[in-house]
């Protein structure tokens, strides 16, 4: 029933001495702290923390941020420690897993994020549908036009005197205001020409 510290210092604030008395006042008798800037950087001491702890045992940390990059990062935390039976406790925060309250407020993060993902999916299906209702189907529109397609086509095919193309795929794409991998796309032999 062990008490391990997590703490991390961004490279703004490279002092974690806070953290570390404020995790040994709490009784931890393990800390590991990492030093990482950005949101999508690795944490390997949180790794190791994780890796040292065993059932029964409390993941302490100062504050939420200091062990979530987002909810989403924080609920993927709360289930695994859940499912190894590790407790979590939030000392500025105050809430402490191994307790009925503190475990109400995880189901309420779950449940908001939930919600959030639920109002998403609910406005995109709608904006489809009022999409389809006015005759216009998902995705973007094609960047050339039939008879655009049909200028590629004929400037791609125009010869000099030499024999050589005049223009190459790059001014074709300049001309048109689109980008070469278009081009080439309705320059392909292998597809389908475009319907008139």
């Amino acid at each position: 029933m062990a008490l391990i510290g997590y703490g991390r210092v961004s490279t703004r604030d490279q002092n974690p001495h806070s953290q570390r008395d404020a995790l040994e006042a709490a009784g931890c008798t393990r800390i590991f702290i990492d030093k990482a800037s950005g949101k999508l950087a690795s944490r390997p001491e949180l790794d190791k923390a994780l890796d040292y702890a065993r059932p029964g045992d409390t993941l302490v940390i100062t504050r939420l941020s200091r062990a979530a990059r987002s909810l989403k990062n924080l609920l993927e935390l709360a289930v695994l420690l859940r499912e190894r039976d590790i407790g979590l406790k939030v000392i500025k925060q105050d809430i402490d897993t191994t307790t009925p309250t503190g475990r109400l407020v995880f189901h309420i993060f779950g449940a908001i994020d939930e919600f959030q993902r639920e109002l998403i999916v609910e406005g995109t299906l709608e904006g489809l549908e009022s999409a389809r209702a006015r005759g216009r189907v998902g995705g973007r529109p094609p960047a050339l036009d039939p008879e655009g397609v049909e200028m590629a086509r004929a400037l791609y095919d125009m010869t000099g005197p030499d024999g050589k193309r005049k223009y190459t795929v790059q001014q074709i794409a300049d001309q048109l205001r689109v980008s070469r991998a278009t081009v080439y796309r309705h320059l392909d032999p292998r597809r389908e020409p475009a319907a008139p």
